[in-house]
């Protein structure tokens, strides 16, 4: 079964009741000065139940509409709040790893440095090493040379 709108259901009802009570009005056995004074009350009390209608339309309307309104701002609001708590985490998260990157970059820089130093002492000892093999294995050499 169709969803049936709740607009259309009240137009029908209320054409339908005014259209009932005009058929009996017209139907039952009264004088014509009886059937207009009938009828007068009919299309009064028909005016009255629309205006009330119409006027609780109209109330209920604007209930939802400032329910409406309250949620939405409620809902901006909290997005909003949550949005700038992201962005906060985001802004902390993005400096610490900043912070995080120049520590590793100076202790790198610590480290090569240090290995540098390293490496040129140890190429200096290998270097002063070498060095005192080649005049050991040259005096050596040389005491072996037969004179003459």
């Amino acid at each position: 079964m169709s969803e049936m709108n709740t607009k259309d259901f009240l137009i029908g009802s209320l054409i339908g009741g005014i259209v009932g009570a005009s058929a009996a009005l017209f139907l039952a056995p009264k004088s014509g000065k009886e059937l207009r004074s009938d009828i007068t009350e009919q299309a009064q009390a028909a005016k009255e139940k629309t205006n009330q209608f119409t006027t609780t339309a109209y109330e209920k309307g604007n209930e939802w509409a400032t329910y409406a309104k309250e949620k939405s701002s409620s809902i901006a609001k909290v997005v909003s709040d949550q949005s700038n708590q992201v962005v906060e985490k985001v802004k902390g998260a993005t400096s610490n790893l900043k912070a995080e990157a120049e520590e590793a970059k100076a202790s790198a820089e610590d480290i090569v440095g240090d290995l540098a130093g390293d490496v040129q002492e140890a190429g200096e000892e290998i270097v002063e090493t070498v060095k005192n093999e080649v005049d050991e294995i040259q005096a050596r050499v040389e005491e072996e040379k037969p004179v003459g």
